[in-house]
């Protein structure tokens, strides 16, 4: 002899849709459960609370499928990280840059830097020191 499985869920579905023929949701997760065979948790605690509302459902039916609900595994989205900028411009380059630029406004390299860190690109330490060096030779 062959034994079969009692599928619940099934049986539970097979109950909603008669009592609630035009129920978007029962027909949509009968529909996914023909198909692929399981439902998620979400839509395991939306069939039980449509099911306990039925007269005639049977109580051990329900309370399969409560403990088939309170098997799975719970899964929490975690807090979505603080929105903190990636890059943080430097400001002791950025005044430097404004600095000579007051000064000498057509600088060809002080103006490329400036490009840069306008565009929040790294400034390198060799390039501050580079700037450091034109305040001194341009601004006496």
């Amino acid at each position: 002899m062959q034994s079969k499985k009692l599928d619940i869920i099934n049986m539970l579905l097979e109950d909603c849709i008669m009592a609630y023929p035009v129920n978007t949701f029962i027909i949509s997760i009968y529909q996914q459960y023909q198909q692929r065979g399981w439902l998620g948790k979400k839509q395991l605690q939306g069939l039980y609370d449509k099911a306990s509302k039925i007269n005639g459902v049977l109580p051990g039916r329900l309370a399969a499928l409560e403990s088939i609900i309170k098997k799975m595994p719970t899964r929490d989205r975690s807090a979505l990280p603080e929105n903190t900028p990636i890059f943080q411009k430097d400001e002791k380059a950025g005044a430097l840059i404004l600095e000579i630029l007051s000064k000498y406004p057509a600088h060809k390299r002080v103006l490329y830097l400036k490009a840069r860190y306008d565009n929040d690109e790294v400034i390198s330490p060799a390039e501050i020191a580079e700037l450091e060096r034109f305040k001194k030779l341009l601004i006496k």
